[in-house]
C-alpha cells in the first residue's frame, strides 16, 4: 500500500522537506547527520542570508551616502537637516531589531528571509522619488528616510535565523561571518554610490536606489528557491525574560553602544563630516574614464572597521574579552582626540588617519564585547551546576540579541550629538570631546565590573 504524505516519515527530513521548504528534523549537535547533511545545509543557508543581511545594510546606510549630495542636486537643506536623515533610519533600524528577533521562529527564517528582502525595495522606490524633486518637503524626505530602517531590522533576524542551523562548537564562526557580511554593506554602498550617481555625467542621485531594487528581488528569489525553515527554530521566551532581568544583559548592551554605536554612527557621518569639513578635497577616478568623486573616500572606514570586527573576537579568545574591549575604548578616545586636533590644524590627512583608527577601534571592539557575552553569564555558574549552565547559555543568547539593538542606537545618537554641537558651537570639538568621556566612562565600568568585579567571581573564569 502506497505511503500517505501525511505519514511519509521522509516528509520533513533535510532531502525531503515539506511544502514550503520547512525541516522538521534537524539536530546540528548529532554529529552523525550534521557530516552528512547538516553541515551542507547550513553553509547553503548561511551564504544566502550574507546576501540579503549585505543587502539590508546597505540600504539602511543609503542615506548617509546620498545626503552629502542632495545640495548640489538642488536641494538646500542645513547642517541640522543632513544630520537628521543621516540619523532617522538607524533610530528605526534599531527599534525594529526587537520584533525581527522574534520573526524567525514566528515565520520561519526562508518565510521571513523573502519578506524582509522585498521590504528593502521600499525605501529604494521612496529613495529614487524624492531625489529627484527638490521641492519635496523635509518631513516627506524623513518620512522616506526613516522607510530604510528596515534594513537595519535584517541583521537580528537574520543572526537569529542561522543561530538556529549550527552547532555550538561552530556557531561562533558562523554568526562573525554572518555579521561581517553584513558590515561590510555599509562599506560597499558608500564605494559604489558615488561612483554610480555620476556615470556619465551631471548627478543622477535616483540610481542609487534604482540599483539596488533587482539585487533585493533577486535576494527573495534566492531565498524561496534555496533557503530553509526549520520546524526546531523557536522562541526561547523564558531566556529572553531572564535576561531582561539580568543586570549584566543591559552592562554589556551598554558597552555595547561604545562599540557598535560608534561604528554605525561613525560610518553615517563620514561622508557628510569630508564633504563639510573638507569640501576641497577630491579624490580622481580619472584613470578608469570616471570624473573626481570625493566621497568614495569614506568607504574605507566603514571597510576597515567591518574587517577588524573577527580580528577583535581572535584577540580576545587569547587574551580575554574586557582586556581587549578596555584597550579598545582607550584607542577610540585618542582617535577622537585626534580628530580634534586634526580639525584644529586643518589637516585632512589628520583628520582621515584619525577617523580610520576609530573604525579600526571600534570593529574590533565589537568583536570584543561581543565574545564577553557568553563568557559573563557563564562566570556566575558555580562548578557542576548543569542547570545553572543551561540558563547562562539561553541567556547569552538573548543577551546578544538585546545588546544588538540597544548597541544600534548608536547609530541615531551620534550624527544627533553632531548636528548639536555644530548648531550651538559652529564645532565638532564639544561632541568629539563627549564621546571621549563615554568612551572613558566604558573603560572603567569594564575594568570595574569585569575585570575586578563579581563577575569573575568562579575560578578559572576570563571574561
Amino acid at each position: 500500500m502506497a505511503v500517505t504524505e501525511e505519514h511519509d516519515p521522509a516528509l520533513g527530513t533535510i532531502p525531503r522537506p515539506r511544502p514550503g521548504r520547512w525541516i522538521d528534523h534537524y539536530d546540528p549537535e548529532d554529529r552523525d547527520q550534521w557530516e552528512s547533511a547538516g553541515r551542507p545545509t547550513a553553509r547553503r543557508n548561511l551564504r544566502l542570508s550574507i546576501f540579503a543581511e549585505f543587502l539590508g545594510f546597505s540600504v539602511w546606510q543609503l542615506w548617509t551616502i546620498v545626503t552629502p549630495s542632495l545640495n548640489g542636486a538642488g536641494f538646500s537643506l542645513s547642517a541640522n537637516q543632513q544630520f537628521w536623515l543621516i540619523a532617522i533610519p538607524n533610530l528605526v533600524g534599531a527599534t525594529l531589531r526587537f520584533p525581527y528577533t522574534f520573526a524567525v521562529p514566528r515565520f520561519g527564517g526562508r518565510n521571513w528571509t523573502i519578506v524582509s528582502a522585498l521590504l528593502l525595495i521600499v525605501p529604494c522606490a521612496g529613495l529614487v522619488v524624492v531625489v529627484q524633486n527638490p521641492q519635496t518637503p523635509f518631513w516627506v524626505m524623513v518620512l522616506v528616510a526613516a522607510t530604510a530602517g528596515v534594513g537595519g531590522g535584517n541583521f537580528a533576524s537574520s543572526m537569529a535565523n542561522i543561530s538556529f542551523f549550527f552547532p555550538e562548537r561552530e556557531k561562533g564562526a558562523a554568526l562573525g561571518l554572518n555579521a561581517a557580511g553584513g558590515n561590510l554593506g555599509v562599506a560597499v554602498v558608500q564605494l559604489v554610490v558615488p561612483i554610480i550617481v555620476v556615470i556619465g555625467g551631471g548627478l543622477a542621485l535616483e540610481r542609487a536606489g534604482l540599483v539596488l531594487i533587482p539585487l533585493a528581488v533577486l535576494a527573495a528569489v534566492l531565498a524561496w528557491r534555496s533557503m530553509d525553515n526549520l520546524s526546531a527554530a523557536k522562541a526561547d521566551l523564558g531566556g529572553y525574560a531572564a535576561a531582561l532581568r539580568n543586570r549584566h544583559t543591559w552592562i554589556i548592551s551598554f558597552l555595547y553602544i561604545g562599540t557598535f554605536g560608534s561604528f554605525i554612527g561613525y560610518a553615517g557621518v563620514f561622508p557628510t563630516l569630508i564633504k563639510n569639513q573638507f569640501p576641497e578635497v577630491s579624490f580622481d577616478w580619472g584613470f578608469i574614464g570616471l570624473p573626481a568623486v570625493p566621497l568614495t573616500l569614506a568607504f574605507t572606514g566603514a571597510l576597515v572597521g567591518s574587517l577588524a570586527r573577527p580580528y577583535g573576537g581572535r584577540l580576545a579568545d587569547r587574551l580575554s574579552g574586557a582586556s581587549v574591549s578596555i584597550a579598545a575604548y582607550v584607542v577610540m578616545g585618542l582617535g577622537a582626540l585626534g580628530v580634534i586636533a586634526a580639525l584644529s590644524l586643518g589637516s585632512f590627512a589628520l583628520f582621515f588617519g584619525c577617523f580610520l583608527v576609530l573604525f579600526v577601534a571600534s570593529g574590533m571592539g565589537n568583536g570584543s564585547v561581543y565574545r564577553m557575552i557568553p563568557a559573563v553569564f557563564r562566570a556566575g555558574v558555580a562548578p557542576g551546576d548543569g542547570a545553572g549552565l543551561l540558563l547562562a547559555k539561553r541567556e547569552a543568547a538573548a543577551c546578544i540579541g538585546i545588546a544588538a539593538g540597544i548597541g544600534a542606537y548608536g547609530g541615531f545618537i551620534i550624527p544627533r550629538v553632531f548636528a548639536t554641537s555644530i548648531t550651538s558651537t559652529g564645532s565638532l570639538a564639544p561632541a568629539l570631546l563627549g564621546f571621549i568621556g563615554f568612551y572613558a566612562l566604558c573603560a572603567v565600568v569594564t575594568a570595574a565590573v569585569y575585570v575586578r568585579g563579581r563577575a569573575t567571581r568562579f575560578a578559572g573564569t576570563t571574561v
